[in-house]
């Protein structure tokens, strides 16, 4: 993964919606069902001075930083937060630090180590990382709703550091794949814990602009590593000096913490009503805090989120259905292809003369980063659900691409550049929308209550299938060839564009705890007007 749903209708007659704190109109909500959903909606009305008339409820976020500077040439209303999201951001820096940071050195490590030649300890060094993923995303679910994200970013240091270490020191294999799983460990909660952080954090307005660092975080992680990377190619011990450059943004990351922000959610959640206040004041502006609190205090009471929550309760509506379209978009992303062509997009550079899998491996992260500093231009400009959508159309037709290039080469040079230009516009479209959304769009759809699980449900289901793709990957080629395994991934995409097409509603604007309520036909309906 570099950085991981529901459906609308055009309604007629058109909606008007007033601003949410009329509590006394009743807002859209969403009837659940594995068919694609349908809205409840009540008669148009003429619009009431200062109402909006749309088919969606959008959130006027009330009147925040951004909205007390008149010249809206200037706005900086997503700075008071911005602090917070980008060092809550180095966590995903530290998840594309590790994911690039074998990729080189691996070699080196086996001939250390004693294990050269053996393919399968090779990829067992690589892979029990995802194993530690796993169980750290499912666990993650539990610490937050009892620890607060603050906590437990600092908390999820410590596997970070100690595995960091054991991997620079070990001499053994049992030891690198202690530290390796160490490492997972902390990487898995913190894949989950950083879309929530931001969820929670960020002002509504930029909510999907400070979204998308999750993902620039990743992908900065990733060419920090690669560039770090480049003596392993001269000195054989190398790898040992960046594993333990590894533990510095951990550290980093653990005393920074203590110094940002906790979730306002959380806090009103567990009972701290005047931290929440101030957590409010200080990053939406003094003209939030009344609003935001009736809304926080208004979802707990409705839905029990202060009585905490249980795994069992996936299963129940409506969080079962956004925990179905939460699994659903990553297994969809990772059965696109992403992992098998960032994993092995070397073996296509090298047909073209790039014999170097740590440049190749860099062209691969600068387009990445490309791709989600567009993200964070157009998230909520454009909105999740139109970019998701064209995110996909984009990778299935850069599939289609490489693959005719591959399969009817004219020309063995055009073929060649037309292979790589395809895997390269693949990336960058992946970056576009399908690689951040899929992060951003879950925690907006779930609950207050249930949140975290959903999150770590979600991102469970992405490790298992990251991990398959990887295992078969090069299998299918050799079975089927490179074209037809490209085609099939450029058919997942346009799999992937139908699905998010029906089950995504568009989140861009509004609170979530107006999406919640949306979205939850257990929560009680205002009276009508």
């Amino acid at each position: 993964m570099l950085v991981a749903t529901v459906f609308s209708y055009p309604v007629r007659p058109p909606v008007v919606l007033s601003s949410f704190r009329k509590p006394k109109l009743d807002p859209y909500r969403l009837c659940f069902s594995y068919r694609p959903l349908k809205l409840k909606v009540s008669a148009a009305k003429e619009p009431l001075p200062g109402e909006l008339q749309t088919s969606l409820p959008v959130s006027d976020g009330g009147k925040s930083f951004q909205e007390e500077n008149k010249d809206e040439s200037v706005d900086f209303g997503w700075l008071p937060a911005f602090p917070h999201v980008l060092l809550a951001s180095m966590s995903n820096f530290l998840f594309g630090y590790h994911i690039g940071v074998m990729n080189g050195p691996i070699v080196s490590v086996a001939r250390e180590l004693g294990f050269e030649g053996d393919p399968i300890l090779e990829g067992l060094v690589v892979s029990i990382f995802i194993a530690g993923a796993f169980i750290g995303s499912i666990s993650c679910g539990s610490l937050v709703d009892k620890l607060g994200c603050r906590r437990t970013f600092q908390v999820d240091t410590i596997p970070l550091i100690l595995g960091a270490f054991i991997s620079a020191q070990a001499h053994s294999l049992s030891e690198i794949l202690l530290g390796r799983f160490l490492v997972g460990l902390g990487i898995g909660v913190n894949t989950v814990l950083l879309p929530i952080y931001i969820s929670e954090v960020a002002p509504t307005k930029y909510r999907g602009s400070l979204g998308t660092l999750n993902s620039t975080g990743t992908c900065l992680g990733i060419i920090a590593s690669l560039f770090l990377g480049i003596p392993s190619e001269t000195d054989p011990h190398w790898w040992r000096t960046i594993l333990y450059i590894a533990a510095v943004p951990a550290f980093a990351l653990s005393l920074g913490m203590q110094f940002s922000v906790e979730s306002p959610r959380w806090l009103c959640k567990v009972g701290r009503l005047d931290d929440a206040k101030e957590v409010i004041c200080k990053i939406w502006g003094p003209s939030e805090v009344e609003r935001a609190m009736e809304n926080f205090q208004s979802v707990i009471k409705d839905d029990g989120s202060d009585a905490g929550s249980r795994w069992l309760e996936l299963l129940e509506e409506p969080h079962s259905r956004v925990a179905f379209v939460g699994g659903s978009l990553y297994l969809l992303q990772q059965f696109a292809g992403i992992n098998g062509i960032l994993y092995f997009s070397s073996l296509t550079f090298k047909d073209v003369g790039v014999a170097s899998g740590a440049l190749a491996s860099l062209f691969v992260g600068l387009t990445n980063f490309a791709g989600s500093l567009c993200a964070s231009y157009l998230m909520d400009k454009e909105g999740r659900k139109k970019l998701l959508v064209s995110s996909y159309l984009g990778m299935a037709v850069s599939m289609l691409v490489a693959a005719c290039a591959i399969s009817f080469p004219v020309d063995e040079d055009l073929s060649h550049n037309l292979s790589v230009i395809g895997i390269l516009m693949y990336i960058f479209t992946f970056a576009i929308g399908a690689g951040p959304v899929t992060g951003i769009i879950i925690p907006e759809l779930s609950s207050s209550k249930m949140r975290a699980k959903i999150m770590g449900f979600s991102l469970s289901v992405h490790w298992v299938c990251n991990f398959l793709v990887g295992l078969f990957f090069l299998n299918l080629i050799e079975i089927f060839g490179v074209a037809p395994v490209y085609s099939g991934f450029g058919s997942v995409s346009v799999l992937a564009a139908i699905f998010a097409y029906y089950f995504i509603v568009e989140t861009r604007g509004r609170s979530l705890e107006e999406i919640e309520m949306s979205l939850n036909p257990n929560l009680p309906a205002k009276d009508k007007q």
